[in-house]
């Protein structure tokens, strides 16, 4: 992140550039310019995502029913096109994950838990053993 000095004339140079694109073009009805975004909302953005903030029901109702994939990863490889090819029914893929390691389980591609294994009802199950904290997932994204 940059210092609130340079954060600050950054956004006096939007403030200003903005209001000089509004003057310029001829507007039937004008509106008021949006509030440019500065590190402070985006500081306190990152704040209440890494404190245990209460949220209102309202809030959280919002973002709900917004569907996610859930990956459960066991390990990977990299294998050539050629042996891609020569895969068969019956073919085993070496992975480079452990026996007895723990499973990483991703939301949209970013880790947020490792687990284990389980049967549940003759269907594979995921039992969480370490989720992984939000000050942790904002330090991994921030990369």
């Amino acid at each position: 992140m940059t210092d609130n000095t340079s954060s600050a004339s950054d956004a006096d140079d939007w403030a200003s550039a903005l209001a000089e694109q509004t003057a310029a073009s001829p507007a039937p009805a004008p509106e008021p310019a949006p509030a440019p975004a500065t590190a402070q909302v985006f500081q306190q953005i990152q704040e209440t995502a890494s404190s245990a903030v209460n949220v209102s029901p309202v809030d959280i109702a919002r973002v709900m029913d917004v569907p996610v994939q859930l990956t459960a990863e066991i390990g990977r490889t990299r294998i050539t096109i050629k042996n891609l090819l020569q895969l068969s029914q019956g073919s085993v893929v070496e992975l480079d994950g452990l026996a007895g390691q723990p499973l990483d389980v991703l939301i949209n591609g970013y880790l947020i838990a490792q687990g284990e294994v389980v049967v549940v009802n003759d269907k594979y199950g995921i039992r969480l053993t370490d989720i992984i904290t939000p000050s942790e997932r904002m330090q991994k994204l921030a990369k």
